[in-house]
């Protein structure tokens, strides 16, 4: 499985790829939300993990983008991983077009259930080794 996170604190990078790389899945990195959409242009990823809130373009406006493609990479599924806690969250990432949200510090039975959501649904035909 191929993953981007879209996130620019470092620690949270080596934290989260910690945790698939006992999956055997592998993870790319980017800082900000503009490397993360050139990345999705120029790669082939199963999910994107996106943080909301970055310098520059936010985390909603870009899974936006990423919903407005015209090719197959507008379904990638995108998992939001966010430290806001308010209450319409989670609601409004999904209406973004975000299909699953877990809340930092990220813990890896939340990470890793939000993943085996989006294989049970379909929305990704990776499974973790």
């Amino acid at each position: 499985m191929n993953i981007l996170f879209v996130e620019d604190d470092a620690m949270n990078w080596r934290v989260v790829r910690d945790m698939l790389t006992v999956a055997g899945a592998s993870m790319d990195e980017a800082e900000d939300a503009e490397t993360g959409l050139r990345m999705i242009e120029e790669r082939e990823y199963d999910i994107v993990l996106m943080d909301l809130r970055m310098p520059g373009m936010d985390g909603l406006t870009a899974i936006r983008h990423i919903r407005a493609r015209a090719d197959a990479k507008a379904a990638v599924p995108v998992i939001v991983v966010t430290a806001d806690t308010a209450l319409d969250i989670c609601r409004d990432c999904i209406d973004q077009g975000a299909d699953e949200v877990i809340l930092k510090p990220v813990a890896m039975n939340k990470l890793f259930d939000a993943i085996g959501r989006l294989i049970a649904r379909g929305s990704t035909s990776m499974l973790l080794n």
